[in-house]
């Protein structure tokens, strides 16, 4: 099975240690950060979307377009576009720039954030069975050959059609994240890929199962998984735990000027890692949650602390409970994106293509 590295393009530098200091949306920035990426090795990066933030799509083409190999990961919310649209404004960018789009699926948990655009659904569940329709009808705007029509609860469409197809066959490679019990059923049904957070073992063994469970009802293949954490690394583990402690204590300093505060409500998802983090602020090897505890988890925010060797030996542990894809960000974002590149990305990929060959396992 391949691993897969996915980066995090922001739109401008800032973290949760970093209080930015320029544009919202900082074109020289973004160009700089999706080379850097492209140069380091990743397979793809993601754009996020947020209710407040530049739209993910246009920056996806930005990126699209001053990068030669580097797949996006284009974050979308159901619900705000029409799904019909949406499947072929990606398809669209699928073609012209060569099958290197993906999407992925965020419902959100947070009903605050989601009336800034407009929300009207509240219950979250509703909010998922919108998200089953939604990709329902993009998956049949990418492949269906005629005009068909749909009739569901939030939407209907009459003899619909896309005349723009995906480059990629069978559709635009999808992600699904979330923690609930209605995202995986969603994610059984659509994703190629479930996305989890920085988790221990226990937990991912958890949702892997019940993902795997929830797409065997619908006669599918398991999807694909992601993990996605903050590597904090350094030459020994002293030094990188070091190095964890001052994260720590910057980010403590700048709560109120980065905006990483504790939110009022938090996400299923949120939830688990909180719950990981009341259990110790050091799960298994080497996962680190004190910055999830610091900022009530509003995003990845667990972090894997040690040497280059030490965490691409954690990501073969993941690798070997079926994460095939590692999300990782670090807290400077595009100094941290280059020093991946220079060991941890490498090393990773040669362990687990020397586990696979040990086990007589091809690379897909």
């Amino acid at each position: 099975m391949s691993v897969e590295f996915i980066g995090f393009i922001t739109n401008s530098n800032a973290s949760e240690t970093i209080v930015r200091s320029g544009p919202v949306l900082d074109p020289p920035y973004i160009e700089t950060v999706a080379k850097a990426h492209e140069l380091a090795g990743f397979d793809r990066a993601l754009l996020a979307f947020h209710s407040t933030t530049p739209d993910a799509l246009q920056v996806a083409q930005h990126v699209l377009t001053i990068t030669k190999t580097l797949k996006v990961m284009i974050a979308q919310r159901p619900g705000f576009t029409a799904p019909t649209l949406l499947a072929r404004q990606l398809a669209t960018l699928d073609q012209f720039y060569g099958g290197r789009v993906s999407l992925h699926v965020i419902t959100g948990g947070n009903a605050i954030e989601l009336r800034q655009d407009g929300n009207t659904l509240d219950d979250k569940d509703e909010r998922y069975a919108r998200t089953e329709e939604f990709l329902d009808i993009v998956r049949l705007e990418w492949t269906s050959e005629r005009p068909f029509s749909y009739s569901g609860k939030y939407y209907n469409v009459e003899n619909g059609f896309s005349q723009v197809k995906p480059l990629q066959k069978g559709g635009i490679y999808t992600f699904v994240g979330g923690g609930s019990d209605a995202a995986v059923e969603v994610a059984g049904k659509h994703a190629d890929t479930f996305a989890l957070w920085g988790e221990s073992y226990a937990q991912v063994r958890d949702v892997t199962a019940r993902v795997r469970a929830a797409a065997a009802k619908h006669g599918r293949p398991t999807p694909r998984f992601s993990l996605s954490v903050r590597p904090i690394l350094a030459d020994t583990e002293e030094k990188a735990w070091k190095k964890a402690d001052a994260i720590l204590e910057r980010a403590t300093a700048l709560q109120d000027k980065t905006g990483y505060r504790r939110p009022n409500h938090a996400t299923d998802g949120a939830k688990r890692l909180l719950a990981l983090a009341d259990q110790g602020t050091r799960i298994d090897k080497r996962l680190w949650t004190e910055i999830a505890k610091l900022t009530g988890a509003n995003s990845n925010t667990t972090a894997l602390v040690g040497t280059p060797e030490q965490v691409a030996e954690v990501f073969g542990d993941y690798y070997d409970l079926g994460i095939s894809h590692f999300l990782i960000r670090g807290f400077d974002p595009l100094v941290d994106a280059i020093d991946y590149g220079r060991e941890l990305i490498p090393l990773t990929r040669k362990l687990i293509a020397a586990r696979d060959a040990q086990r007589g396992i091809a690379a897909e």
